[in-house]
């Protein structure tokens, strides 16, 4: 016996056996006092050694389909859930099912035994609960709290639990586990609203963390979005009586500025605020003055716009700097009531007013880099610059409202602190500091402005941070996948919480199935199946998602992110059972060589050339698709079925550069065709293509091609002169045509719509009928044996080239055809479809002519083409005109005596 028909004689035994059990559940009607934990694991026995001779697939399409009429069969529920489980299927119904069962029948141990299985591949919510039941009915009082921490862990949602959890180790005195678990618990009651949680945990942190400022102001911002402004409000002012007593007067008046953001009529915060400036600037020599001016202290002037012109005027005393756009930096060197006087480099002693002080002159702190530029020696600013990156960074972000891009950074250092080849170097390293260094973060409103932060951050808050402060949907996708790659990814934290709901938000209502929401499974179901138990609650199903998608290519080419196409692809093809034509319709967007490649594996090679000739059919819709598969699949045997002549192949291409260069001029998706125009050339140029065809082409056939590429008006002239040699050099006498030649080759055949159907017919007639004919000809041909004398073989391949031809020349002309529309004949002039009534005047008689094209050209019966010599001639002559035609040697003159509609 083989050893495929060993593995067969396996499968078959496993699977009679396993039927052989369910049919005996099913027929003794089995109750559940008769299941024990004994037989459960009696099946994990049989589960092991199926998965060991790979038989988890046939196993579990046999429990299911047991399932669909005994759906609470004990044995078909474990073996298809056990396998769901260690195939991280997200579909977790059949084991959960099988647990309620036994929960509602009271079989605690079965219960627990069930749940413990479960968690074996992976925390989940619902096993994690049902666990913590377990351990009540035992009173295990430890063993449900070491479930809660896991749960708190994997949903992160759970309030109720985290704060249970902070209260017992309160009372164990465990401080850190205490806040931990109070953190978590904050967040998560701002997250459903429910103040009156917030409200006292924040007092209860307050008293073990009262010096971790960064946390209270972030969460304060959460709590004002998701609950209410004014309630931020009333817990920032507890904050604020910490740093009161403490004498961080500083912080203390950042404070009160959000409270009076929040509610500008609060009459004690600007009391407040108020005696915080007085206490700062006790010093200050013209203090109670700036206080009165501004009406900081009291008055209907609305409190913000109070304090940003008390912080104009506190600015100006004695000693202080200040900048001029025409004078530069100043120090003000006296302050004497209204009056002002300030040294500038280049206009000492100079006096204004105080309110033209105000508003002309901008303040800068003695810190500042134009004020280091003025007051530093050039070469220790340069030296300090350059070797202490970190200070030159806080320097001038600071310097800028602390709120800096790279941009501006570099306007500032070069070139009057680092040369332009300093920077190269010098910003590589910053940027990788900016990047890394927990002092420095990034705007919420701007991913590419910097600060500089008063305590470091941690680096996961940092890319929080930053995927707050993204606007693109991709880069957000590109910073939580940076963010779960760290080692130490904290998972459970709340910020990983807000990125990953962030993304759940899109499947859980959506209208229409955009690109955002066809990412968001794909990046939610990775990350499921990294970590399981972030898919509890989540119904990811991609069939659905996919069949819901309005325009698949568009939505694919909006996937701005490699990694996304490539899982959207692969999910095609594990869950859409007609994937080949998609994958066909897709790869002139995806120019992916692993379509290839999976359409060739899966044998359908048909379609790939059906999808070639499409291409070409269709080259500008299709131009991306037609290079690539000319530079990348011409020798495949399924791209030469389509039967492409290679001159039209070129001819192809030709029109791709010359519409590229068209597009170029007119500045239209400007990147893409110049990448498009590289490509082609390079094939068509560099590579030589088109010379090593035109060494082997006819004269018609080169006379054809270079018609095209001189229609290429912005091809270099050089590439033409040097096509044109080579061509000169194979045929001397080779003579180009003349411009009303070429406008005749290269602008196509005016064609009336019955001659042009005619035409089509005759085309699928050799497509379909002689083309196929000849080839079975060939193939009984070559079955006569000795190709050498073989007169039927050496027959069939001569029509073969001659219908090649055929079919070549007549696709072509069809190619170019342009139908003519009767509706828009003029019997003004002569032109296609008219009739023309001549009198010769040699002769006196009168003749008349139809004009019509090559097509539909009889001169017999006085039919002819407005591309012949005498039709040329005639076209656009008016009634009564005269002129004359040589023919034969012959000098013959007419009058036109009239024009009619022929058609």
């Amino acid at each position: 016996m083989s050893d495929a028909e060993a593995v067969e004689v396996e499968l078959s035994a496993v699977l009679k056996s396993t039927q052989e059990m369910l049919n005996e559940e099913k027929w003794t009607r089995a109750t559940l006092g008769n299941y024990s934990a004994a037989q459960f694991k009696e099946l994990d026995v049989i589960l092991k050694e199926c998965q060991e001779a790979r038989l988890y697939e046939e196993l579990k399409n046999l429990c299911d389909e047991h399932l669909n009429h005994t759906k609470n069969s004990i044995i078909a529920l474990y073996i298809s859930g056990m396998i769901a489980l260690s195939r991280q299927i997200i579909d977790d119904s059949a084991i959960v099912n099988l647990v309620n069962i036994f929960v509602d029948n009271h079989k605690w141990v079965i219960v627990k035994y069930l749940c413990e299985g479960i968690l074996e591949y992976g925390e989940s919510k619902f096993a994690l609960r049902t666990l913590a039941e377990c351990y009540r009915n035992e009173n295990n009082e430890e063993g449900i709290y070491g479930i809660w921490e896991r749960l708190v862990k994997v949903d992160i949602e759970e309030a109720e639990l985290a704060k249970s959890l902070a209260e017992r180790y309160e009372k164990l005195g465990d401080i850190e586990a205490t806040v931990d678990y109070y953190k978590k618990a904050l967040h998560r009651y701002i997250n459903k609203a429910v103040y009156k949680e917030v409200k006292d945990i924040w007092e209860k942190l307050l008293d073990y963390i009262p010096e971790d400022l960064d946390f209270f102001l972030s969460v304060q911002k959460k709590i004002a979005k998701n609950i209410d402004k004014e309630k931020a409000g009333v817990l920032l002012k507890d904050l604020y009586e910490i740093c009161k007593k403490r004498n961080d007067t500083s912080t203390s008046i950042a404070i009160l500025k959000i409270v009076l953001e929040y509610d500008d009529r609060d009459i004690q915060a600007r009391r407040e605020i108020t005696d915080c400036y007085r206490r700062q600037y006790a010093g200050h020599s013209q203090l109670e003055d700036y206080i009165r001016i501004s009406s900081l202290a009291q008055g209907p002037r609305n409190v913000r716009e109070a304090i940003t012109d008390f912080e104009k005027h506190i600015a100006f005393d004695k000693g202080n700097f200040v900048y001029h756009r025409t004078w530069g930096v100043g120090r003000i060197a006296s302050v004497q009531g209204d009056d002002i006087v300030i040294d500038f480099a280049k206009k000492r002693n100079h006096s204004m007013s105080l309110k033209m002080a105000v508003n002309a002159l901008q303040t800068l702190s003695k810190n500042h880099i134009w004020v280091l530029k003025a007051i530093w020696k050039k070469e220790k600013l340069h030296e300090k610059v350059k070797n202490d990156y970190q200070w030159a960074l806080k320097t001038v972000i600071r310097s800028f409202d602390n709120s800096c891009d790279i941009r501006r950074i570099k306007a500032e250092l070069v070139p009057q602190v680092l040369s332009p080849g300093e920077w190269a170097g010098w910003s590589t390293k910053a940027r990788d500091i900016l990047k890394s260094d927990p002092n420095f973060g990034v705007s919420p409103e701007n991913i590419d402005l910097f600060t500089v932060r008063d305590r470091p951050i941690s680096l996961e808050e940092k890319l929080y941070n930053e995927f707050k402060a993204e606007k693109s949907f991709f880069d957000r996708v590109t910073t939580i996948r940076e963010f779960v790659s760290r080692k130490d990814a904290e998972i459970d934290s709340e910020y990983f919480t807000e990125m990953f709901s962030y993304f759940t938000t899109y499947l859980k209502s959506y209208n229409q199935v955009s690109e955002q929401v066809v990412a968001s499974y794909l990046l939610v179901k990775d990350l499921v199946t990294k970590y399981p138990h972030l898919g509890t609650g989540l119904s990811l199903n991609f069939t659905e998602i996919f069949n819901a998608i309005e325009d698949i290519p568009v939505l694919f080419l909006n996937l701005k992110d490699v990694k996304l196409r490539e899982e959207f692809l692969r999910h095609i093809k594990l869950f859409i059972s007609n994937w080949a034509n998609i994958y066909v319709n897709l790869f002139p967007y995806a120019l992916s060589p692993g379509i290839i490649q999976q359409l060739k594996a899966g044998g359908s090679e048909d379609s790939l050339t059906a999808m070639t000739a499409n291409s070409f059919e269709n080259f500008r819709d299709f131009r991306e698709a037609v290079v690539w598969l000319f530079k990348n699949s011409c020798a495949e045997e399924w791209y030469q079925k389509a039967n492409i002549p290679y001159e039209k192949q070129l001819i192809t291409l030709i029109h791709i550069l010359d519409i590229s260069y068209r597009e170029i001029e007119n500045h239209r998706d400007t990147t893409e065709n110049r990448k498009i125009n590289k490509q082609v050339y390079n094939i068509l140029f560099t590579e030589g293509t088109l010379s090593r065809f035109i060494a082997e082409a006819d004269g018609y056939t080169i006379l054809r091609i270079y018609t095209f590429i001189n229609d290429v008006k912005d091809l270099d002239p050089a590439d033409k002169i040097k096509l044109r040699n080579v061509i000169l050099e194979k045929f001397p006498d080779f003579k180009f045509l003349g411009e009303e030649e070429k406008k005749a080759t290269v602008l196509g055949l005016i064609v009336t719509m019955a001659k042009y159907q005619e035409k089509q017919r005759q085309l699928a007639k050799l497509i379909a009928e002689d083309v196929p004919a000849n080839s079975r000809e060939i193939e009984f041909a070559k079955s006569l044996g000795d190709l050498r004398e073989n007169a039927e073989y050496k027959a069939a391949l001569e029509k073969q080239a001659i219908l090649n031809a055929t079919l070549a020349k007549l696709s072509d002309e069809i190619e170019r055809a342009q139908r003519f529309d009767p509706s828009t004949i003029s019997t003004s002039r002569a032109g296609f479809g008219t009739k023309v009534t001549l009198k010769n005047s040699s002769s006196g008689k009168e003749e008349s002519y139809t004009l019509l094209g090559p097509w539909e050209s009889d001169p017999d019966n006085n039919v002819i083409s407005y591309l012949s010599p005498f039709g040329g001639t005639l076209l656009n002559k008016e009634v009564g005109e005269q002129f004359d035609f040589t023919a034969n040697n012959e000098k013959i003159s007419y009058v036109v005596e009239k024009i009619s509609a022929a058609l």
